[in-house]
């Protein structure tokens, strides 16, 4: 018979495995090695160092650093640099941008420099980018949930929809009319569901499982001695810095969905954490982490907001890089089911944004930074794809985009004013 405690240590190790799935630590590294044509040994490494920092990092922030409920992982505000550094074989040059870039944001933080970044960030910048980290998501979700885009094998197709469908209605449904165990584990009875339809609908292949092995190492410098370039490592630092402004974007929403008040050292603590594991991956071919805001939107949604899964979501990713087999199961779950369980995640998010939004003042100077920066971060990547070098790498994401069109506005519009003010009123 199982006793109270046997049912919280089940209920914490489920809510773990949900936390793991449904973030996409798993997805993130598998989808840049296949879009930068790695070779099977430079994909795995990839896979495997991932996994191990998200772990280790996880760990650390949650038991001794921030302590919050945040999984860390890989920023997807690097995937598109990352690809394109793998197409053009500047892997190397690419670790060594992440490497500089991590250093100077650990030097910033543990002098407490960074404080200062935190102070001038305004609710109207985090919601703000929030906000658009929720959108950025929705799109990249959307077409996992639709199968690809038009012209894709299999595009809105009967069996992608009922894949996708099913699971996003299991969540949305559980999520807001299921009580305990089925509000708890809503993501998770969702993913078993659509990988059991999977498997019906001869939608999963296995075939893939044979060519992993059961134990891997990663392997330091894969892609060879770092290598340093000026243009490389400005694409990269801006990356970097928006990956942070992301991450105490994150760190908030945590904090609202806790209903705590985060201090500036709780987030200090965090930034060093992430840096530190962003500088141990870029020397085994990694790319930087962070706080993940999908797996926020799980604690909102599901209402377990326990640091205890995370850990244990931190102790199996931290497994999982030494187990490529495991981590390839992980990778063919169906991109239907995926885009099912991650849809809500995302709506979570944009909503987190939108409360964020709330507590900025009611003004011409806000309204300006939050309108222009949203428009800007969802139509001027548009016009960017035709170009090249770092106008083009910066202007064609919209996350970047977003950030730092809302940290200029906030400058110009509020900061350099009241820096006038206040040397006039000095002189008179």
């Amino acid at each position: 018979m199982m006793t109270p405690k046997h049912n919280r240590i089940m209920d914490h190790g489920l809510a773990g495995i949900q936390h793991v799935f449904v973030s996409n630590v798993w997805l993130d590294p598998i989808y840049v090695a296949a879009a930068a044509g790695l070779s099977l040994n430079l994909s795995t490494n990839l896979v495997n160092t991932i996994f191990i920092v998200s772990g280790l990092v996880t760990l650390t922030q949650a038991t001794k650093l921030a302590k919050l409920p945040i999984v860390q992982g890989p920023s997807a505000a690097f995937d598109a640099l990352m690809i394109n550094a793998g197409k053009a074989g500047q892997l190397a040059t690419a670790s060594g941008s992440i490497l500089l870039s991590a250093l100077i944001v650990f030097l910033l933080s543990v002098t407490g420099l960074i404080n200062k970044l935190i102070k001038l960030l305004t609710p109207a910048i985090t919601g703000t980018l929030i906000f658009l980290v929720g959108i950025s998501l929705s799109g990249f979700t959307l077409s996992e949930f639709l199968g690809g885009y038009p012209g894709d094998k299999g595009f809105s197709s009967p069996t992608t929809l009922i894949l996708s469908v099913t699971t996003a209605t299991i969540v949305i449904l559980l999520s807001i009319f299921g009580k305990g165990f089925w509000k708890r584990f809503s993501f998770l009875i969702a993913l078993i569901v659509g990988d059991i339809l999977a498997v019906s609908l001869g939608v999963v292949d296995y075939s893939v499982l044979s060519t992993k092995s059961w134990f891997g190492m990663p392997h330091l410098l894969p892609y060879g001695s770092l290598k340093f370039n000026w243009v490389m490592f400005l694409t990269f630092f801006v990356a970097y810095v928006v990956a942070v402004v992301e991450a105490l974007g994150v760190y908030q929403a945590a904090g609202d969905t806790l209903k705590e008040n985060i201090s500036p050292r709780r987030i200090q603590n965090g930034l060093i954490g992430e840096s530190a594991g962003s500088m141990f991956s870029s020397l085994f071919g990694g790319f930087p982490t962070t706080a993940f805001a999908q797996n926020v939107g799980i604690l909102n949604l599901t209402g377990n907001v326990s640091r205890i899964p995370v850990i244990i979501a931190g102790i199996l990713f931290f497994v999982l890089g030494f187990v490529p087999k495991i981590g390839a199961f992980l990778a063919i779950t169906p991109s239907p089911v995926i885009g099912g369980i991650f849809l809500p995640a995302a709506t979570t998010l944009i909503l987190t944004g939108f409360n964020i939004l709330k507590r900025a003042p009611d003004n011409n100077e806000n309204n300006m930074i939050i309108g222009l920066s949203i428009i800007l971060a969802i139509a001027l990547p548009n016009y960017a794809t035709g170009w090249s070098g770092v106008t083009g790498e910066l202007l064609s994401n919209s996350i970047l985009v977003g950030a730092l069109s809302a940290i200029i506005l906030q400058f110009a519009l509020v900061n350099l004013p009241r820096m006038i003010k206040n040397i006039r009123g000095s002189h008179d």
